[in-house]
C-alpha cells in the first residue's frame, strides 16, 4: 500500500481473537496449567466440561471465547462470556500464562471482556474464583466487582463477584 510503512502493516501481538473448536487443546493446556500452579484441580467432566466444545458452549449460546496468542500462535490467555439469562453472562476461563502477567495484558483481556458483554446485550457479568487467585480478585475488585453470594458455586470456587455493566 503506497504511503504506508511496512511498520504499519504489522499486526500487534500479543492479539484478542475469537476462538473455536481447534483451540480447544490449547485452552485446556492453559486453564490446566494455571490451576495446576495454584494446585486447583481441573474438573474435566463438569465446570471444566465448556472448554471441550468451545463453539456449542459458548457461540452457539449466544456468548463468546476469545484467546490472547503470540505471534508463534501459542495461546496465553483466554476469556469466555457464557450467557445465564438474557441480562447476564458469566465470566469463565479468564486465564494469562505465568510468564505473560505483569505486563498490563489481564487488564486488556477484563477491559475486552466488559466491552464484548456490554455489546452482547448484558447488563451484569458474575463471575466465580478462588481465594487463592489473589491477583485476579484484585483486578476485579479494582474494576468495580463486588461480593454477591450466588445459588450455586464451582466446587474450586470460594468467591463470587457481579458487575452492573449499565
Amino acid at each position: 500500500m503506497p504511503g504506508k510503512s511496512n511498520d504499519m502493516l504489522k499486526e500487534s501481538w500479543p492479539r484478542l481473537r475469537a476462538a473455536d473448536n481447534n483451540d480447544c487443546e490449547d485452552i485446556t493446556r492453559l486453564v490446566y496449567g494455571v490451576l495446576k500452579e495454584y494446585n486447583l484441580n481441573p474438573d474435566p467432566s463438569s465446570t471444566d466440561a465448556d472448554i471441550k466444545d468451545i463453539e456449542s458452549s459458548y457461540f452457539d449460546r449466544g456468548g463468546t471465547f476469545l484467546v490472547l496468542e503470540n505471534e508463534d500462535g501459542s495461546v496465553i490467555g483466554a476469556y469466555g462470556l457464557y450467557p445465564i439469562d438474557k441480562k447476564t453472562c458469566e465470566l469463565r476461563k479468564m486465564y494469562l500464562h505465568r510468564a505473560h502477567r505483569g505486563k498490563g495484558l489481564g487488564k486488556i483481556l477484563l477491559e475486552d471482556a466488559l466491552s464484548k458483554a456490554r455489546k452482547l446485550g448484558f447488563e451484569r457479568i458474575v463471575l466465580e474464583t478462588a481465594s487463592v487467585l489473589k491477583e485476579a480478585i484484585t483486578l476485579y475488585v479494582s474494576y468495580g466487582f463486588s461480593e454477591y453470594d450466588p445459588k450455586h458455586m464451582s466446587s474450586r470456587c470460594d468467591q463470587a463477584y457481579q458487575l452492573k455493566l449499565n
